[in-house]
């Protein structure tokens, strides 16, 4: 009976003596923190604070600076932390990088992780990759601080997820000219919250130019026009794919807005004559774009 209560005892002092040490060794490990970038909400917002517009066609960002100051942003606030890395979540048509993308994929310490575009340009699946990425890096104790870029309802189960395994997310914000861009359920869920203003972001944001054509160009015919319509609508289609052209079809004749102005975009910069306020040449230029999408179909 003495010999059973000295083994038992005996190990019971080795357990205690494992868990000092493994206690002592947590103590000694330095708490992590990531940045979690929701690109969709962050040109937007950054668009209307400093180019007075969402459309990311109509500014330039500088990915690479900006995530550089958020990551000496965020060396301040968790200043006994280490970053673990930068995670930029984006959309794009079959989840295939973007060359913009690309360059900021090959970023040290950057992870790009793509959802999808629909035929109107919308994200989808960003915010269940944020929400997986954010739920497994707590639950593995990866992280003990998150902070999140983003203001989208869908983002509170992230939160909540990451919360439930010990770690703290911290919601970061762009200024808003009017009113807000975050969700309240979401503001209402995190643990602290901190605002970026127009001066943190006017060195990373610039408008693009509108390129000018010049003054008295021959007048495209509306046939002219027509047969670059269909040829977009051409490298559109092989672009996106057919479930891109069926989202699109109900809404003939009308274009969704994003997908009507890339169509202008491209269309001037082919023919090198400007269609703005030429109603006619327009109509002309989405005819020749329908008839060639609703051949394929």
């Amino acid at each position: 009976m003495n010999d059973d209560l000295t083994a038992l005892s005996a190990r019971i002092d080795r357990t205690n003596e494992l868990l000092e040490r493994m206690l002592a060794e947590v103590a000694k490990t330095p708490s992590t923190h990531a940045i979690f970038v929701d690109a969709g909400y962050l040109y937007a917002a950054a668009g209307r604070l400093v180019a007075g517009t969402e459309d990311r066609r109509a500014f330039d960002l500088d990915a690479e600076g900006l995530i550089d100051a958020l990551i000496d942003k965020a060396r301040t606030i968790f200043a006994d932390s280490r970053l673990l890395r930068v995670y930029w979540y984006d959309g794009a048509r079959r989840r295939i990088h973007t060359a913009e993308q690309q360059t900021i994929a090959e970023l040290p310490d950057v992870k790009v992780r793509l959802g999808n575009l629909n035929a109107n340009n919308q994200q989808k699946g960003v915010d269940s990759l944020i929400r997986t990425d954010l739920e497994s890096l707590a639950r593995h104790r990866a992280i003990s601080d998150a902070a999140l870029l983003g203001g989208d309802e869908d983002l509170v189960s992230a939160v909540e997820a990451a919360q439930g395994y010990g770690a703290r997310v911290h919601l970061w914000g762009i200024e808003a000219p009017e009113g807000r861009n975050q969700a309240e359920p979401l503001l209402w869920e995190v643990d602290s919250q901190r605002t970026f203003d127009l001066d943190f972001f006017k060195p990373y944001v610039a408008r693009r130019t509108v390129p000018a054509y010049e003054a008295g160009a021959t007048r495209p015919t509306r046939e002219d026009v027509r047969f670059v319509g269909a040829q977009i609508a051409a490298k559109w289609l092989a672009d996106r794919g057919r479930e891109a052209l069926i989202e699109l079809l109900p809404g003939h004749p009308y274009l969704p807005g994003p997908v009507d102005q890339d169509l202008l975009v491209e269309a001037e910069g082919l023919l090198q004559y400007s269609l703005r306020g030429q109603a006619d040449l327009r109509r002309a230029l989405r005819d020749g774009f329908w008839e060639h999408l609703q051949t394929q179909y």
